[in-house]
């Protein structure tokens, strides 16, 4: 066990403002994002982050504060504390209802509706003094009552009709005014959830009238509202969704205001680093989590970094590792790179981003969920909203330079080239059986024209920090790509050979037959040299012994140098006749 102190344990997946404070885990101070909110004062505020930066304890933090029954010892010695007139005024002071539609996810329109049934009543249910204060007449109880209705023909889940789904967060406020004599304060976390998925399962357009319907209700016409605040991932267009709201305040990722409240700042990195004991792993988590831009501030993914201080304090040789994405799946980096097949100048710029160049392009941030993917410059406006890429210098207009955040945003990308090149490998299988006659016949003429037509089919993920004897590498993880594909053939790569590693060594046992390929990085196009180069190294390091020794009589061994998208190829045959 790398830490047996008596540190505070470490949030994962913990998004309770009121558990974290009360019951000894690390907390990083938001809660100047109050005091910015306040003071800007919007009557309807959304904020747009991607997943994991979390809004959720945000939005718990303020519902804390601002909920008539206050804890207030949970502020104390944060820097909310330090604003005595701001708390004086607004902490405690207000009925609050807060619902989250993050679990909105049905397979059909039917599900959906009942699992937003089920979170309005639950959040109905925390005021169960309505059913009997006398401050409502018997009309507003009735009303109320229909927000906790039990349908046990449905096996007891909660029952409304569409016209209550639609009114009920305005009824609801309508009743807390009543009783408590005060506006009320909404709060809907992760609202574009519901989208999402009804786009996924192909009932958008049912949900997007209900959403539409509900927001409406509860944030226009509502005159028991005081203020309400959204979070999301998406900016949905105003057309789509917000078109009864009066000019809601809205806070994206662009917008310089709020910047630091959603994801940890270099300081506040450090400062856990230095509290358990692991800065010296600072410039690793620098590398893998880092490199978001929120306006004007820079910003680690939080959920990486408690993530992977939680497995340093179990294993203290632990490496970073993707936590992020493993929580979704990436299916708008997936989506992009699969049209990206279509456009050659799409490929090349997938290219300069994975290897940490920059791409300029416009953002469109008022999407619709049902067009998300029907273009690919809308693809490029999704993945910034979403965090699969960030900005780098202060944008021009709509105009953005794009790039990849971090590490491991940019194993996201290479897994899913990766993937993409394997479907295209095996559509074509005509080539797949030519390129693997060619190889095993030692006809470098025609590897060299086919490996040269599939570093041009796919996206060669380069990277410029590499450096040039490392870059290799990249090619013969192309032709592994390939050669697995072959049915009967045993294709490794880096495989242990002789006094060395060859790059890629294929037994072919059935026709005796087998295969060492050397790659080398062709600097400045020295296609020539390099070649002979790798063949030197072959015999050099006596490659091929292993295949000898298990008593293969033709071997082939090739040497392929690379620059970009060319390469050359040569090839020498060694029949070996094993001693009686």
């Amino acid at each position: 066990m790398a830490d047996n102190g008596m540190k505070k344990k470490l949030p994962i997946g913990i998004d309770d403002f009121c558990k974290i404070r009360t019951e000894g885990f690390y907390y990083v101070d938001k809660t100047a994002m109050i005091r910015d909110l306040l003071n800007a004062w919007g009557e309807v505020n959304l904020f747009t982050r991607p997943r994991r930066f979390g809004k959720s304890l945000n939005m718990s933090m303020l519902k804390a504060f601002l909920e008539i029954g206050c804890d207030k010892s949970l502020f104390e010695g944060l820097v909310i504390s330090k604003e005595t007139q701001l708390c004086e005024k607004y902490m405690g002071q207000f009925p609050v209802i807060s619902i989250s539609f993050k679990t909105v996810h049905g397979n059909n329109y039917e599900l959906a509706e009942n699992e937003l049934c089920t979170i309005i009543a639950n959040e109905a249910l925390r005021f169960p003094f309505l059913a009997t204060s006398e401050k409502l007449t018997e009309t507003d109880r009735k009303r109320y009552e229909q927000l906790i209705r039990v349908d046990e023909t449905l096996k007891g889940t909660f029952a409304m009709s569409e016209a209550t789904i639609t009114s009920s967060l305005q009824t609801l406020s309508l009743l807390l005014e009543k009783h408590y004599g005060r506006k009320v304060i909404i709060l809907i976390d992760e609202y574009d959830v519901p989208l999402t998925k009804a786009n996924e399962r192909k009932y958008y357009d049912k949900m997007i009238d209900l959403i539409r319907n509900m927001l409406d209700a509860a944030l226009k016409s509502n005159k028991s509202l005081y203020f309400a605040v959204m979070t999301g991932c998406l900016r949905v267009s105003k057309e789509s969704i917000f078109t009864g709201l009066n000019n809601p305040q809205i806070f994206s990722i662009s917008t310089v205001g709020f910047d630091e409240y959603f994801g940890f700042t270099d300081a506040e990195v450090k400062a856990m680093l230095e509290y358990y004991g692991f800065m010296d792993r600072y410039e690793m988590i620098r590398d893998w989590y880092d490199g978001y831009r929120f306006g004007n501030t820079d910003v680690y993914c939080p959920w990486d970094v408690i993530s992977y201080c939680a497995e340093l304090r179990l294993d203290s040789q632990a490496m970073p590792k993707a936590y992020w994405s493993n929580t979704s799946g990436n299916d708008a980096v997936r989506h992009f790179i699969e049209k990206s097949n279509k456009t050659a100048n799409t490929k090349r710029e997938i290219e300069a981003l994975v290897a940490g160049e920059t791409v300029e392009k416009i953002i469109r941030e008022n999407l619709t969920y049902n067009n998300l993917y029907d273009e690919i410059e809308n693809i490029w406006s999704v993945l910034f909203m979403t965090g699969y890429l960030t900005q780098r210098r202060k944008p021009e207009g709509k105009k953005y330079q794009l790039a990849i955040p971090n590490r491991e945003i940019r194993e996201i990308f290479t897994d899913q080239i990766t993937d993409m090149f394997q479907k295209v490998v095996k559509a074509n299988t005509s080539r797949l059986t030519e390129f693997g006659e060619a190889l095993k016949s030692g006809d470098a003429a025609k590897v060299e024209k086919l490996f040269t037509s599939y570093l041009y089919d796919s996206i060669t993920v380069r990277d410029s920090y590499v450096q040039n004897d490392k870059k290799e590498i990249l090619y013969h993880g192309e032709m592994i790509g390939i050669l697995v594909n072959i049915e009967g053939w045993d294709s490794k790569t880096n495989a242990d050979a002789g006094d060395g590693y060859s790059d890629v060594m294929v037994k072919i046992e059935d026709e005796d037959i087998g295969i060492i390929i050397e790659f080398k990085y062709a600097r400045n196009a020295s296609f020539d040299d390099e070649c002979k180069d790798a063949m030197a190294q072959i015999e050099r390091m006596n490659y091929t012994s292993e295949l000898k020794h298990e008593g293969f009589h033709t071997i082939y061994k090739y040497g392929i140098a690379c620059f970009k998208k060319r390469c050359k190829v040569v090839c020498e045959k060694e029949e070996y006749v094993s001693e009686p």
